[in-house]
């Protein structure tokens, strides 16, 4: 499975932020780096994208492709304060190459990854994860937010009467 997890990695993310992102950026009029401080980003992202991984494969006992998910509904880590931290950190991993090489054509192509991965995550996944998780995804999507934060984080509400999961 470990083999699955790793191809998973190099065909999905690995292509989507790392490859096509390096292409356009060394296929571009400006080829140097701008702003160093974009790899802080692209650091950022792709630890947290490792991490993402990690959670799928051990307590998800899957991969992160689509045609090997997880076969628990993965609740920790991450997923505590996102219910897609691993779209999240493609999202940091990509605007890292955008503010790098200060490239509009790599910021096009981050906003129209967001784009797809909202369209996937609303029209596709969550309605899997519904079908698939039943109740365990209703309360999951209760108490954590699509993108980032806690569901009722501002008011306290539902914080005494649930446990966290995880």
């Amino acid at each position: 499975m470990f083999l699955r997890a790793l191809l998973a990695f190099a065909a999905c993310p690995g292509i989507v932020a790392l490859m096509v992102p390096a292409l356009i950026a060394l296929g571009g009029k400006r080829s140097a780096v701008v702003h160093p401080a974009g790899f802080v980003l692209l650091t950022i992202g792709v630890a947290l994208l490792l991490w993402c991984v990690r959670d799928f494969y051990v307590a998800g006992k899957g991969t992160l492709a689509p045609w090997d998910p997880p076969r628990s509904l993965v609740v920790v880590g991450l997923y505590r304060w996102s219910r897609n931290p691993m779209y999240v950190a493609v999202t940091l991993t990509l605007l890292g190459w955008a503010v790098a090489y200060a490239s509009r054509s790599l910021l096009i192509y981050a906003v129209a990854i967001m784009t797809a991965f909202h369209l996937r995550v609303v029209y596709a996944e969550e309605p899997w994860l519904a079908r698939t998780h039943g109740v365990a995804w209703d309360e999951y999507r209760s108490q954590v937010r699509r993108w980032v934060g806690r569901n009722g984080a501002e008011t306290g509400e539902g914080r005494e009467d649930k446990p966290p999961i995880g």
